[in-house]
């Protein structure tokens, strides 16, 4: 879904397909039939933006056969639908049953990492419409914070530092532009936008910036415009953002307020929670079992659960969402006599995740569900004053 910005640019809407599970190019193309084209044609649209999840045998297998690249393409063309961005985040196995800590490996200490990001970047620069020179790709906010001292931290800027003269040659020889945004996310080395500046400000090239997640945002309990405003200062550029909003409970120090938060503890991901102290202080858990296991985290204050909650549904009550927090960041990023960036995404990836009442039972509702959160997305940039285009 593409959208005009007052001031004359084209701000482009997807939704993540990391929804589907799919370790294969053939999985991919089964994506397109099944799940992104329907919710085109439930949307009643001529076409509608994708941001395609690439494991590693889909993308190693488009990379090194440009025949399959180009019939993935026109895949898409036929189907109405475009790719204007990646998610480069999960590396394989994000459909596993329990994903949990795995989805932060390889990091950007490994070298795989590098070769996959390469890969995905040449992927993107066949795949964008005719009428696109600019692609995007968010991933890891460069480690899980374990075991991540200062060799590690040289390597992962000596890899973001190769990726950027790799960009500047992928341009040169298809005309395309690439940019890539590290995600910060609870738990990681860069765990809010604040961390993101100094290691970006070390590798200090345009090609590498931000994705801001709305909901590992608010899950950080950080402030849109303070996040953002910080990031302009620093000269760091928001490259795309992934519109998501977490689980929030007002009052965790209640049972009722615990038993509803229990059910949303599940075996597959990781659900980072956090709270903060009258002080200011962040305090978390890994995980939302471990949360709700004793006094593993002060009760006094609110919790926010890194679980991506669908954008037009949140929990019933006494639970609901940092819906809030994603239409202040929204603002901020597209309100303004400028967008700060052109790339939004929404990434509801835990449907399957829900509590078993809340999942949908069929590939139909599943549609309808990621229809209504691009209706939504789109009702609130229409609100923003920017239009849709055909």
């Amino acid at each position: 879904m593409r959208f005009r910005h007052p001031d004359g640019s084209t701000v482009h809407l997807a939704y993540c397909t990391n929804v589907h599970p799919a370790e294969t190019l053939e999985g991919v193309l089964a994506q397109l039939r099944e799940h992104c084209e329907p919710v085109r044609r439930r949307l009643g649209r001529d076409r509608l933006g994708i941001g395609l999840w690439l494991a590693r045998d889909a993308a190693h297998a488009l990379v090194t056969d440009p025949a399959a690249l180009r019939a993935l393409r026109g895949e898409l063309e036929r189907r109405g639908l475009e790719v204007v961005t990646l998610n480069g985040f999960p590396y394989e196995g994000f459909g596993a049953e329990e994903v949990k800590y795995r989805v932060y490996t390889p990091d950007w200490a490994d070298p795989e990492r590098l070769e996959h990001t390469t890969r995905l970047a040449r992927v993107l620069a066949g795949l964008l419409p005719d009428d696109v020179t600019e692609g995007t790709i968010s991933t890891l906010p460069l480690a899980w914070r374990t075991a991540y001292g200062q060799t590690r931290a040289d390597q992962a800027r000596a890899a973001l530092l190769t990726l950027a003269e790799r960009l500047d040659a992928l341009e040169e020889l298809t005309g395309r532009s690439v940019r890539i945004g590290l995600e910060p996310e609870p738990g990681c080395v860069v765990e809010t936008t604040r961390d993101a500046i100094a290691p970006l400000t070390a590798v200090g090239h345009d090609r590498i910036g931000v994705c801001v997640d709305t909901c590992h945002l608010a899950t950080s309990f950080e402030d849109p415009d303070t996040a953002l405003d910080a990031l302009t200062a620093a000269r760091i550029p928001v490259v795309k953002s992934q519109l998501s909003a977490a689980l929030h409970a007002e009052q965790p120090a209640l049972p009722e307020v615990r038993r509803a938060l229990a059910a949303f503890a599940e075996p597959r991901f990781l659900h980072q929670t956090r709270t903060t102290t009258p002080t200011g202080a962040l305090h978390g858990t890994d995980d939302l079992d471990e949360a709700l296991a004793g006094d593993a985290l002060p009760n006094a204050g609110p919790w926010r659960a890194h679980f991506h909650v669908p954008l037009h549904a949140a929990p019933a009550p006494p639970l609901t969402s940092t819906m809030e927090v994603l239409k202040a960041a929204l603002a901020r990023l597209v309100g303004g006599p400028h967008p700060l960036t052109r790339h939004l995404e929404v990434e509801t990836y835990t449907w399957q995740a829900l509590p078993p009442e809340l999942r949908p039972r069929a590939r139909a509702q599943l549609t309808d569900g990621i229809a209504a959160e691009l209706t939504l997305a789109r009702d609130l940039l229409t609100d923003l004053g920017l239009k849709e285009l055909p």
